[in-house]
């Protein structure tokens, strides 16, 4: 069974202690909302979470593939849209699903369009397919209604509540309103 598991996580950062003693289990369909100020440790608890940073104490248990959406796109912005998210599908051995990802998103008549000539909410739509595609039943939003228009923030909820109604489970850090039925809030 999925599952994501933090027991008494406590992240240090720079000699500065972020958080301490945070714990926190998310079953199949559900989801935590991480809130908080600039500086707290909201990237830092995702990266705790996804393996790619140790916790100074505690314990991360995760059941399930992790797909972690950071600020940064991670896309070769040289290559066509769908060149692009197929090199990390491949990754993933996922790579016939970024067709339908793309579609997803609303981006399917952009694959053969270089990602460095999409827009702000374009990439982060692009963002957002290369986590669908993963296939991944954990994901770890970082701040993923940055740069969207409302359109684009209302299909992030439906894919979002997508997921989780198909037993994924999925945290989201923002300072952005996100609708998250039933969502456990996590407030740094």
């Amino acid at each position: 069974m999925t599952r994501l598991a933090l027991a008494d996580v406590t992240c240090l950062r720079g000699g500065r202690m972020l958080f301490d003693g945070l714990s926190l289990t998310l079953e199949p369909n559900q989801a935590a909302l991480v809130t908080g100020p600039n500086g707290v440790g909201k990237s830092s608890l995702l990266r705790i979470a996804a393996g790619l940073l140790t916790p100074a104490a505690g314990r991360v248990a995760r059941n399930g593939d992790v797909a972690l959406m950071a600020e940064s796109a991670g896309l070769d912005g040289e290559l066509p849209l769908a060149d692009a998210l197929g090199w990390w599908a491949r990754i993933d051995g996922r790579a016939g699903a970024v067709p339908e990802a793309l579609a997803d998103v609303g981006l399917d008549t952009l694959g053969d369009v270089p990602v460095r000539l999409l827009s702000t909410g374009q990439r982060r739509r692009a963002l957002i397919a290369r986590t669908i595609a993963s296939g991944a039943a954990i994901w770890l939003l970082d701040e993923p209604a940055n740069g969207l228009d409302t359109g684009s923030l209302a299909l992030l909820e439906r894919l979002i509540a997508r997921h989780r109604m198909g037993g994924g489970i999925v945290m989201v850090a923002t300072h952005l309103p996100l609708e998250l039925p039933g969502a456990v809030a996590v407030a740094l």
